[in-house]
């Protein structure tokens, strides 16, 4: 369910927090990908007619290895590097919400029989979507197929949406080596794709809709950032949060009667749920008995996810391509043909997006660093050595002691034709010390002259 009317909400009093993005745009970004959502929409779209779907020769369901497949190989070849997390086990107190999909899948069940019957097309299509359930088979046949594609693959601890939110802001350190320089950049996920806007709650920066939709309609991606959010709301994370639980989240009952736009304005005005609850109307509100809003509240703020020591490492590598044909056309009758073709895009793909962004290598300091000029500056070994000239990223290099800002990036540039170091005088730089260190040779070669 997510966030009861969240999106209504935001649209009406923070429009600013929301903005329409092409798929396109999000080239070089790395992106988690709630895998159990993406999953169900290709189990309600792909390849359904009525109440049928794609099966193989032995009648299991293919729609979710179709859509995977498909909407992964678009993804790699709009240069975007999807990270898949799955669900683990839910929480104790999302049980009750769980219990009522259940209730409301069985109903569903009752009511498509009924549309069979009778032979009403349109009931049949609505039911048949109502009775879906992403299972285990569903979960490691994806799994399956992305570690195929060589693609990353994460178990949450327990919910999906949180442990993405904790990708986004956590940011893994990673080398990368150029031309024999080190540079120690950070592996950050950009956004958490998903249609469940908890991934908002959980504090994700970014939270992107429509993503994974698995519709032929080129849908506009919809893309949120909490930081507006708070921003325009004038609210904190802690009242955001509250915000939520009041709307009406997966872990407890909201109170009946307090919608989006009540609970905005209850929060504004009494700043936590505690102080609503002192001061609101029992008679025209009533709270549920023993309410668990405090529980619903800290599984928000601290989520069983990963720590940064415990995260799974997260690479992306070349396709398995015998086991993909393996997999896809023997074992669940995939045309031979096809499947070979999108192998080869994901190889032209991956090649494509393993350019990267240039921020991903490279982290800007304040615009109030003084810049360097870039015209004739260059890295130069001493003799007896000639000098070399390195080219990184279109980008100049000088040499120096310490750190040099090089077009409003700070690399450290080490000087390798000086034993020791000397220690700079005001006003000094590197080459007149150099200079005044050739100088002194000299003088003490000479002798100099003695005082009379």
């Amino acid at each position: 369910m997510g966030i009861k009317g969240l999106t209504k909400l935001l649209a009406d009093n923070a429009p600013k927090s929301m903005k329409e993005q092409k798929f396109e745009s999000y080239f070089g970004r790395k992106i988690a990908v709630d895998a159990s959502m993406s999953i169900y929409q290709f189990l309600i779209v792909v390849g359904r007619s009525g109440a049928e779907m794609l099966t193989n020769e032995a009648g299991e369901v293919t729609s979710h290895l179709q859509g995977m497949f498909a909407r992964t190989i678009r993804l790699l070849e709009a240069g975007i590097k999807p990270v898949y997390v799955f669900d683990g086990k839910p929480p104790e107190m999302k049980k009750q919400e769980l219990a009522k999909r259940y209730s409301k899948r069985a109903d569903a069940t009752e009511d498509l029989a009924a549309a069979m019957e009778s032979g009403n097309k349109e009931d049949i299509e609505k039911f048949s979507k109502r009775t879906v359930k992403v299972t285990k088979q569903h979960n490691d046949d994806c799994k399956r197929l992305l570690k195929l594609m060589g693609v990353p693959v994460i178990e949450a601890p327990s919910e999906a949406e949180a442990q993405c939110a904790a990708l986004c802001k956590s940011g893994k350190a990673r080398k990368s080596s150029i031309f024999l320089i080190i540079f120690c950049t950070t592996f950050n996920v950009y956004g958490v794709a998903s249609e469940d806007m908890d991934s908002l709650t959980f504090g994700a920066p970014r939270f992107l809709r429509h993503l994974m939709d698995p519709s032929s309609r080129k849908i506009p991606v919809m893309e949120f950032e909490v930081a507006k959010i708070l921003e325009e709301l004038n609210l904190t994370m802690d009242q955001f949060i509250d915000l939520c639980i009041l709307s009406g989240c997966d872990y407890c009952e909201n109170i009946r009667g307090i919608g989006g736009l009540t609970a905005l304005k209850l929060i504004r005005q009494h700043g936590s749920i505690e102080n609503i609850l002192e001061n609101l109307n029992k008679e025209r509100y009533q709270i549920p008995d023993n309410w668990p809003y405090q529980e619903a509240r800290q599984l928000f703020k601290e989520p069983n996810v990963y720590s940064n020591e415990e995260e799974p490492e997260i690479k992306w590598t070349a396709p398995d391509e015998e086991g993909l044909i393996a997999f896809l056309v023997n074992e669940n009758g995939f045309n031979s043909d096809r499947v070979t073709k999108a192998i080869e895009k994901i190889k032209v793909a991956k090649n494509k997006s393993s350019q990267g962004r240039l921020e991903s290598f490279f982290k800007p300091v304040a615009n109030s660093a003084v810049p360097i000029k870039r015209k004739g500056s260059k890295c130069v070994l001493r003799p007896p050595k000639p000098a070399l000239k390195h080219k990184v990223f279109s980008l100049k290099a000088s040499n120096s002691f310490g750190t040099k800002i090089i077009g409003g990036l700070s690399l450290p540039i080490l000087d390798l034709g000086f034993r020791h170091s000397i220690p700079l005088s005001k006003g000094e730089t590197p080459v007149n010390t150099a200079a005044k260190a050739g100088s002194n040779k000299k003088a003490k070669a000479g002798g100099g002259k003695k005082k009379k």
